[in-house]
This record gives C-alpha cells, sequence and structure tokens, in this order.
C-alpha cells in the first residue's frame, strides 16, 4: 500500500477562480497522484489547467474548514506558477501533471514536483491535530461508513481533544462535530 500524505490542494479553473480542497495524495516514487472523486470541482480544475499546489500545514482549521464549507482561506500567489498557495503553508510544492490514468469514479492525476519551497519551521504535533483529520477524514464518508462506526471513533477521538487541544484544534473539532451531528439528524 503506498504512502498517503495529508494534504490542502489549491487548483484554479481556466477563469483563476482557485478551489481549496483537502486530499491525501499517493506516493509514487518522486511524483504525487491527486485522485480527486467525480464529480467535484479539484477534478475540473485539474482537466482545465493541469497544475496544482500541495500546502502541507499544521492548522486543522483548514482541513475541517473545508469539510464543513469554510473555503475562505488567505492565499499567496507563487512566484511563476499559475496557482497560489495558503498563506498557512509551511512548506508548498508546486506540482504539474504529466499525465492522467482514467477511471470511472476515481482518476489519477500523475504531478512532477516542479518546485517545493518551505515558509516557516514545523514545530510539531499535538494529537488533538491528528484528532481533528480524522474525524475530518470520517465526516467526508458519512454517507457510505455505518453510523455505528463513525460514533464509536468519534468517541475515541474525543478523548485526545479533551486532553491536547488548544483553541485551533478546538474550534475545528467543534466544526466537524457539527457537520456529523446535522448529517445525522437529517437522515
Amino acid at each position: 500500500m503506498p504512502m498517503i500524505r495529508e494534504t490542502v490542494v489549491t487548483t484554479a479553473d481556466a477563469q483563476g477562480n482557485v478551489h481549496v480542497a483537502p486530499l491525501g495524495l499517493i506516493a509514487d516514487g518522486d511524483q504525487w497522484i491527486i485522485a480527486p472523486f467525480r464529480p467535484s470541482t479539484t477534478l475540473d480544475n485539474l482537466r482545465a489547467v493541469p497544475f496544482a499546489v500541495a500546502n502541507y500545514i499544521d492548522d486543522v482549521r483548514i482541513f475541517a474548514g473545508c469539510l464543513t464549507g469554510r473555503r475562505d482561506w488567505p492565499l499567496v500567489a507563487t512566484e511563476d506558477f499559475i496557482v497560489p498557495r495558503l498563506l498557512a503553508a509551511l512548506t508548498h510544492a508546486e506540482l504539474s501533471v504529466a499525465h492522467i490514468e482514467e477511471h470511472e469514479q476515481r482518476p489519477r492525476f500523475h504531478c512532477r514536483v516542479a518546485k517545493q519551497v518551505q515558509h516557516a519551521p514545523f514545530e510539531g504535533m499535538n494529537r488533538a491535530k491528528a484528532a481533528v483529520l480524522e474525524l475530518a477524514v470520517l465526516s467526508s464518508r458519512l454517507d457510505f461508513l455505518p453510523r455505528e462506526k463513525i460514533e464509536s471513533e468519534m468517541a475515541y477521538l474525543q478523548i485526545a481533544i479533551d486532553k491536547t487541544a488548544g483553541e485551533d484544534e478546538a474550534e475545528a473539532w467543534s466544526w466537524l462535530v457539527e457537520k456529523v451531528q446535522t448529517h445525522y439528524t437529517a437522515v
């Protein structure tokens, strides 16, 4: 099984409108594979403009925010690259699509790393950041994972939130909990 790195990817459409989305990039030697589900804005953007930026971040509010309708995160232009990066990126990698492997559900965009730039030091993780990331992944699968699995995972992850969360992690957690509760109330 290949390594998957959780990032926030920025893409742009032909008019320059930027889309921000959390995505797990699949390691492929010295390249990365972006495999968005159909339908998605990321997929449409990569077909129109075959470039993306992988933003390596430690602010879990961005992951949670993208999954809960909060996509308006500050962007910064990149030097000589068509797609901007997140201001919050500790490091960003500029990706160019080398080829596309078509698939009915999830096409795979094989990307070369054109450039990687570090902007700020990584100062470590806490268990709450990991818990928020896990709940973000779970909340993106509410339509096909059993409710019991979601709820039992949330109960376990809550321990890390209670013990190690700072303000940012607590805020991100609350957004995701609200998303899950709203989903199950509507069902």
